[in-house]
């Protein structure tokens, strides 16, 4: 079939944009199969404002935040609004100097203190876009004494010029809550005041909007429960960072409303987010049978495969469908970076296992690069890989596509990140998921706030006679194993004495 007929091969009508899925070794009569007409209008009617997250009883208005104006009530077109407008001043005065800290210095720094889609969407900004206009961004992703330690030993000297940005959707989420309490100790172990440095970007009436209120801090931002943590790129909590570091985010917002705007065909052959949703399918059978491997030829987009593990594995991972019918679904996604993927995936990938599905991302042309004018530049290397390594895989019925976006500016990532999220929500449609809760998240949190009960009373009953970690799980009705790794834990911390090492251990009262 010639490239102008297939309708495997999908080019934006006037830019450098593209989804290949001519090596997926799929058929475009399986892809005209699937139920197109219901996941289309749930897309729509999702956007028009339905009640698309039945488990939690809430709409999912992500796409509003890039075009307000589709936004189902005025309120919250003007919320959005006012939210963008508040987000790009704030950030300007921050920069330009005129809101300095309560010392009177210009603020040098950002500690970004958030955890899943609030830190990996605004990371996967900052890793791509930002270029020293702004701004430096330090994460703090994870409540890793180690590593917030190790982040504000590279602060040494500076913190005191640091703008610290608290991200909570609930406001109460215990790893931003205990990794903002460290840095809020560090400023204070300095003699400074956290509350004049620090924002928070939170649900209103939340716990974190009530203590900065109270506090007085800088400012603080809404993040919407209609918006999801996977979904916030386009909200406060992606922009705002961003705006600190320098990125251009009004060029984001207009990428992912271009990229809406073309993903909202009803006829999946000039969809490209259908194509893509189709082909996860069928590559997987409906259940997810295949790994998603993401190689985007980018440095710039190395953050890429990790943001969208939590955006694919979160969206689509549910044990139950729709129906409340037990179904198991998941679209597994690992990946690194072309070409380094080239030392270190492909030979699985060619010769192993014939578990998955390659999504390489093409970039055209490097950003802020002199004109290539050699015979063979860097750039013409690296397409060599990308597409020899898809020629190799091709070989051995391995199935790939290539997504290829002009450059990695901010205009082509805004809309690269809105064709993955319609694709994300296109194929739970077809799978017959909801994409937009996620229970299991939910459960990890309730288990991990039961193993620190569980610590607290171990402490209680801990004395000076050594017991062992079975006779203090049998005290407390416990599992022993878990009781033996707490109580190792806190032996290591100087909590609780120990004698001995392993299972046989006495421990007791420090």
């Amino acid at each position: 079939m010639s490239l102008l007929a297939s309708p495997l091969l999908l080019h934006h009508p006037s830019r450098d944009v593209s989804v290949d899925a001519t090596t997926m070794g799929i058929e475009p009569r399986d892809l005209e199969r699937l139920p197109w007409g219901a996941a289309l209008q749930a897309m729509a009617r999702l956007e028009a404002g339905a009640q698309a997250n039945p488990d939690e009883g809430r709409q999912v208005g992500h796409y509003w935040l890039r075009d307000p104006q589709r936004a189902p009530s005025r309120a919250q077109t003007r919320a959005i609004e006012q939210a963008r407008r508040g987000v790009s001043a704030f950030a300007e005065r921050i920069r330009s100097g005129a809101l300095t800290t309560p010392e009177g210095r210009r603020f040098s720094d950002v500690i970004h203190v958030g955890i899943g889609g609030s830190s990996l969407g605004p990371r996967l900004w900052i890793e791509a876009l930002a270029d020293g206009a702004g701004l430096p961004v330090h994460f703090l992703d994870n409540v890793d004494p180690g590593g917030i330690a190790r982040v504000l030993r590279r602060l040494s000297g500076r913190l005191a010029g640091a703008l610290i940005l608290v991200v909570s959707k609930s406001g109460s989420t215990p790893e931003v809550v205990h990794a903002s309490q460290l840095v809020a100790q560090a400023l204070l172990e300095l003699g400074l005041e956290p509350a004049g440095r620090q924002v928070a970007v939170t649900t209103g009436g939340s716990a974190l909007e009530r203590r900065a209120r109270l506090e007085g801090w800088l400012e603080v931002f809404p993040l919407w429960p209609w918006v999801g943590g996977r979904s916030c790129l386009t909200a406060a909590a992606g922009l705002l960072p961003a705006a600190l570091a320098g990125v251009d985010v009004d060029a984001l917002l207009q990428g992912a409303r271009a990229t809406d705007g073309w993903t909202r065909s009803g006829d999946w052959r000039s969809n490209p987010a259908a194509l893509l949703a189709g082909c996860w399918y069928l590559a997987g059978r409906g259940t997810g049978e295949r790994a998603m491997v993401v190689q985007p030829y980018a440095d710039r987009l190395e953050w890429l495969s990790r943001y969208l593990q939590q955006l694919v594995m979160e969206s689509v991972g549910k044990r139950h469908d729709l129906e409340g019918r037990v179904v198991h679904q998941g679209l597994t996604v690992y990946g690194n970076k072309g070409s380094t993927d080239q030392h270190a995936l492909v030979q699985q990938l060619r010769d192993g296992r014939d578990d998955f599905f390659v999504q390489f991302v093409q970039v055209l042309s490097s950003a802020n690069a002199s004109p290539e004018k050699e015979a063979c530049t860097a750039g013409d290397v690296l397409q060599g890989f990308l597409l020899g390594t898809r020629r190799a895989l091709a070989a051995e019925r391995r199935p790939s596509l290539v997504i290829t976006v002009p450059r990695v500016d901010a205009f082509e990532l805004g809309g690269l990140v809105a064709l993955f999220e319609r694709a994300v929500g296109l194929y739970g449609s077809l799978i017959g998921v909801n994409v937009y809760d996620q229970p299991g998240v939910e459960a990890g949190k309730l288990a991990a706030a039961e193993v620190l009960e569980l610590s607290a009373r171990i402490l209680g009953i801990l004395g000076p006679e050594g017991r062992t970690a079975d006779a203090v799980a049998e005290a407390l009705d416990a599992e022993a194993v878990v009781v033996f790794h707490v109580l190792q834990r806190l032996a290591a911390t100087g909590r609780a004495g120990r004698e001995g090492c392993g299972p046989r251990a006495r421990f007791s009262a420090p």
